[in-house]
C-alpha cells in the first residue's frame, strides 16, 4: 500500500482530494495546520489531521494541495526533508514552470491538472450533469507531466492523478511547458477573458431593453450549437449571414497580434504575475 502525504488536506482543494483518496487503496496522511482546516477534515472527510513530521514518515508520494502563491515556500521546507526517490505531486504548472521548486536530482516532480468536465458530454445522472468542476461524478480528462524522475514513476503519478480527479475518462501526457500553454495560456488568458467579454456583451444587451432571462437563454443556446460546430462535436456549417458577421466582428473584437499571448515569453510573464 503506497503512502501518500497530502499537504493542505483541509483546504478547499485538499478536501476534494481527500474525499477521492478515501475511495482508493492509498494510505493517506492528511497534513493540515489550520484549525478550520482540521475541523473540515473531521466533519467532511471523517479523518484527523497529522503534523508534517508524522505525515512524511514513510511517504512515497507527497501532494502539495496549496495555493500557487505559497507553493514555493512550502516546497522549500518540505522537499529537503524527503527521502530519495520520493515523488512530489504539484497540481498546477505555474510554480514548476516559474522555477519555484527546490533543486534535488534524487526526487521526482510530477505535475497534474484536470481538464474539468467538457461542455459536450453524455452524463446520465443529475449529479454528473451538475458536477461542473469535476472530481465528484462527471467524467473528465487529466493532463500529466513527469517534470523529473525515472520514467517508471510516470505510471505511479498517473495513478495518483486518476485517483484524485476521479472519475477520469482520458489521460494526456504533456510537458510542463505544454501544460503552461494550456493554463494559464489557453484556459485563462484566452478562454476566461473571452467568456468575460461575452458576459459583458450580454449585460450590454440587457441594458438596452432585452430581459436577462431572454438574453442569457439566447446566448447560451447559441454557444451550444456554435461551439458544437466550431469544435467538431457535430458536422455543420454556418449560414452566409453568420460567416459575414464573423468576418467583420472578429477584427472589431480582436487585435491582429492577439496570438502573442501564447508565446512562451508572455506565458512566463503571466505565470510570474500569478505566482
Amino acid at each position: 500500500m503506497t503512502k501518500v502525504a497530502l499537504f493542505g488536506a483541509g483546504g478547499k482543494m485538499g478536501v476534494r482530494l481527500s474525499l477521492n483518496l478515501a475511495k482508493t487503496d492509498f494510505d493517506v496522511a492528511h497534513i493540515e495546520i489550520s484549525d478550520p482546516g482540521k475541523d473540515r477534515l473531521r466533519a467532511e472527510v471523517g479523518v484527523e489531521a497529522v503534523d508534517a513530521e508524522t505525515g512524511l514518515e514513510g511517504a512515497e508520494v507527497v501532494i502539495l494541495a496549496v495555493p500557487d502563491t505559497v507553493i514555493g515556500k512550502v516546497a522549500a521546507k518540505v522537499v529537503p526533508e524527503l527521502a530519495p526517490g520520493t515523488m512530489v505531486v504539484i497540481l498546477d504548472a505555474a510554480a514548476p514552470f516559474a522555477g519555484h521548486l527546490p533543486e534535488r536530482d534524487d526526487i521526482t516532480y510530477f505535475v497534474t491538472h484536470p481538464c474539468h468536465p467538457p461542455i459536450f458530454n453524455d452524463e446520465s445522472t443529475e449529479a454528473g450533469r451538475n458536477d461542473h468542476f469535476g472530481g465528484v461524478a462527471a467524467q473528465q480528462g487529466v493532463v500529466n507531466a513527469l517534470m523529473q524522475g525515472p520514467e517508471e514513476h510516470y505510471v505511479l503519478g498517473e495513478a495518483v492523478a486518476k485517483a484524485i480527479y476521479a472519475p477520469v475518462a482520458r489521460s494526456y501526457r504533456v510537458t510542463v511547458e505544454q501544460m503552461a500553454l494550456l493554463e494559464p495560456g489557453l484556459s485563462e488568458t484566452v478562454c476566461a477573458s473571452l467568456l468575460v467579454v461575452m458576459r459583458e456583451a450580454m449585460d450590454e444587451v440587457v441594458s438596452r431593453g432585452v430581459s436577462y432571462d431572454c438574453a442569457r437563454d439566447f446566448l447560451l443556446g447559441h454557444m451550444n450549437i456554435l461551439g458544437a460546430v466550431i469544435f467538431d462535436e457535430v458536422e455543420g456549417q454556418f449560414s452566409d449571414a453568420c460567416n459575414k458577421a464573423i468576418e467583420f466582428g472578429k477584427p472589431a473584437l480582436m487585435r491582429d497580434d492577439w496570438k502573442n499571448v501564447l508565446e512562451m515569453e508572455e506565458v512566463a510573464a503571466s505565470i510570474q504575475r500569478i505566482t
